[in-house]
């Protein structure tokens, strides 16, 4: 299953950037090949509107199941996610990305 989540720098000791559709960098995490990659989202900053849109496009193209992120996707991007199947959890803005999963797997973030 590959996990997304919205971050401040490329691996998993980056700290968790709270914003989705403006977020710096997704990390995305395999946990079947225990896989680790990175998509710098920087370039969506010049973006006037539909930051949130185009980057739930950009999660769907890399086949994300679950996003974690802090504060989550607006109305839009959160119904293009849905529509894809993607499972939403905020609350992992004040963490880093390896916390942001833990707290995953122990049931302790909200889904959206």
């Amino acid at each position: 299953m590959k996990i997304v989540f919205t971050a401040k720098g490329t691996d998993m000791d980056a700290a968790m950037d709270p914003r989705f559709g403006r977020t710096e960098y997704f990390v995305i995490y395999d946990e079947d090949t225990k896989s680790v990659e990175s998509y710098d989202n920087r370039a969506i900053e010049g973006e006037a509107h539909g930051a949130g849109p185009k980057t739930a496009q950009k999660l769907a193209e890399y086949g994300a199941e679950v996003l974690i992120t802090g504060n989550g996707p607006g109305g839009n991007a959160g119904t293009a996610l849905k529509a894809t199947g993607t499972e939403i959890y905020v609350g992992a803005g004040d963490m880093t990305v390896t916390e942001a999963y833990e707290a995953y797997k122990a049931g302790s973030l909200k889904k959206a």
